[in-house]
């Protein structure tokens, strides 16, 4: 399916096009492990294959899931779409199964199902740190560590984490989000685990958490997360696209990968707007959940093949690290 194809109107409420068993009982065996075998977890996650690494230019398809753990199950206008467990499964696996998606961003309950499920082989696999700002919280700029931890994910084999950043000037919580974000960009590097940082600068806006999507409160976001924790060896960006990303990637040297969110606009110009910001240098590839996930037409496997026409396959050799090396013969 092309990315025209993909993205024609349809209900906001489409039921998932591609084939499977909707069974009820489906993944009941997943159930059936918890409860008699729990080691099952880890040992999936130990004899699991990993992915080679990320390589410049070589960009990187990441499948976002961990939307639920803070409570936002809307998508698509739909404001419980994400609240059905086995939907959300099997949309995860068709996404998976397309060779071009390197790997998931997942909360716990997500990674351990997928781990069991065998679906995350030779995949990149991120877990999910902080999901203690719930949805429409009074504190949900309070937004606590209580997912994955930097020791887990080095436990499980996993690639690194991420952490959503929200710096809201007017809000004191803001202090305590910096401190333990630099914590654990620290605690990740210390496992030699990449730290994926998503920043925002934030504010409450009639009582709701509004991110500010302008050029240059982004730039001034990742001005401000770039900075975080002891080193920045380990760190990535994860940023939205905004205008003028030109300008947004000439503010950092970090590895980029590109969050979809939930746009309200037409896929195809969200399509289009991931495309231009794909070609430009430092950008490592997409971060994308709901608008993949759920898309208008129900069709989840041609919204992630014409998402993934849009990434470069092509290693780069940047000019300026082949001078060294000529210079030193």
């Amino acid at each position: 399916m092309t990315a025209a194809s993909a993205t024609d109107a349809g209900s906001p409420s489409a039921a998932l096009a591609n084939p499977h068993d909707d069974d009820p009982r489906r993944y009941e065996h997943l159930t059936k492990i918890r409860l008699e075998d729990p080691q099952a977890v880890a040992r999936a996650a130990a004899s699991r294959r990993r992915h080679p690494g990320a390589v410049l230019g070589k960009q990187n398809f990441i499948v976002a899931a961990d939307h639920p753990a803070r409570g936002a199950l809307s998508a698509q206008g739909q404001p419980e779409a994400m609240a059905d467990r086995r939907e959300l499964l099997d949309r995860l696996q068709i996404a998976l199964a397309n060779p071009a998606v390197d790997g998931v961003l997942a909360s716990p309950d997500i990674m351990d199902d997928l781990l069991l499920l065998g679906a995350l082989e030779g995949k990149l696999v991120f877990g999910s740190m902080n999901r203690g700002g719930l949805a429409g919280f009074v504190n949900e700029l309070d937004d606590r560590f209580t997912g994955h931890t930097a020791e887990a994910l080095a436990a499980l084999g996993a690639d690194g984490g991420k952490m959503l950043t929200r710096i809201a000037l007017g809000d004191p919580a803001t202090a305590s989000i910096l401190e333990n974000t630099a914590k654990a960009v620290d605690s990740l590097a210390a496992h030699g685990l990449i730290a994926m940082v998503e920043p925002f600068l934030s504010s409450w806006v009639d009582g709701k958490v509004k991110n500010d999507l302008s050029t240059e409160a982004v730039v001034k976001s990742v001005a401000i997360a770039s900075g975080l924790g002891s080193t920045s060896a380990y760190t990535w960006m994860k940023l939205p696209v905004v205008q003028d990303m030109e300008r947004v990637m000439a503010a950092t040297t970090m590895p980029t990968v590109l969050l979809g969110g939930d746009p309200a606009g037409h896929q195809d110009e969200v399509f289009a707007s991931w495309g231009r910001a794909l070609a430009l240098p430092g950008v490592q590839g997409l971060t994308v959940g709901r608008t993949l996930l759920y898309p208008a037409d129900g069709d989840v496997a041609g919204a992630v093949a014409a998402a993934a026409s849009l990434l470069r396959a092509e290693e780069i050799t940047p000019a300026a690290a082949a001078k060294p090396m000529e210079a030193s013969k």
